[in-house]
């Protein structure tokens, strides 16, 4: 009979439950929202910082042919 009354207070009702599993949810859902917005975010500042012209013009330079070099004996 002690233990049935010590098990008690261990139960949860099922509108508690469901309580917790909503809070749960909302803070993960919080969360993925804040992940989604930072995403976005970084994506328009990766895109604005790759149209920027001092990137273009690092990125754009012309083909180097590297077997005329002293390995080939091409003088």
């Amino acid at each position: 009979m002690t233990t049935l009354a010590y098990t008690s207070h261990f139960l949860v009702s099922t509108t508690e439950l469901t309580l917790i599993l909503i809070l749960t949810a909302a803070v993960f859902i919080f969360f993925i929202v804040i992940a989604i917005i930072k995403m976005y975010k970084l994506k328009a500042e990766n895109k604005r910082l790759t149209e920027l012209e001092s990137f273009k013009a690092s990125v754009d330079e012309s083909y180097k042919d590297f077997t005329e070099g002293h390995l080939y004996d091409n003088n």
